[in-house]
């Protein structure tokens, strides 16, 4: 049973002064109602732990763009990345009975562009984002369309269940 989900923040991004301690908290709903509905089918079935940690950077698009290329081989700037270390690591290592899940990394100017073009609120696409990732730090993919539709309907799901709606600002 997890007793803790830690969400650790940066925000260098300043051009959006977020509420950090707003976003940590429906972070923390997000994975709550993800290990609820999920645990069973994710990288954490059959593991015995207690906390659950990871990060988020909130950054520019100039940001993903070096770290896509640095770190994964493509030259462009991506509105999220995941680096999945519980996920996509065959030990998986548990310390003290916490599992680090990894890093999210996340444009925020992308998000904006994005909300724009999809007509939702820069809330809902920022949250939209960030269950996208916790479900990469899951080890979810979206390599086939049955996989990505599977993705965002659980994305939708969580944000509804949390209460988070396309137009809250």
């Amino acid at each position: 049973m997890v007793k803790e989900i830690n969400v650790f923040t940066e925000n260098i991004y300043q051009e959006w002064e977020l509420d950090e301690f707003a976003v940590i908290q429906n972070t923390r709903k997000i994975v709550q109602y993800y290990l609820e509905q999920l645990t069973d089918i994710s990288c954490l079935e059959g593991y015995e732990f207690e906390t659950l940690t990871f990060d988020i950077l909130f950054c520019d698009s100039k940001k993903t763009h070096q770290v896509n290329k640095e770190y994964r081989n493509k030259d462009y700037p991506a509105d999220i990345i995941t680096f999945a270390i519980f996920a996509d690591d065959d030990a998986k290592f548990i310390l003290d009975n916490d599992i680090n899940l990894g890093e999210i990394i996340l444009a925020l100017d992308k998000v904006k562009e994005e909300a724009k073009k999809s007509q939702v609120s820069n809330k809902y696409e920022l949250y939209f984002l960030i269950a996208h990732g916790i479900l990469h730090l899951l080890g979810f993919d979206h390599q086939t369309d049955d996989d990505y539709n599977f993705v965002v309907d659980v994305q939708k799901k969580a944000l509804n269940a949390i209460g988070i709606g396309e137009k809250d600002e």
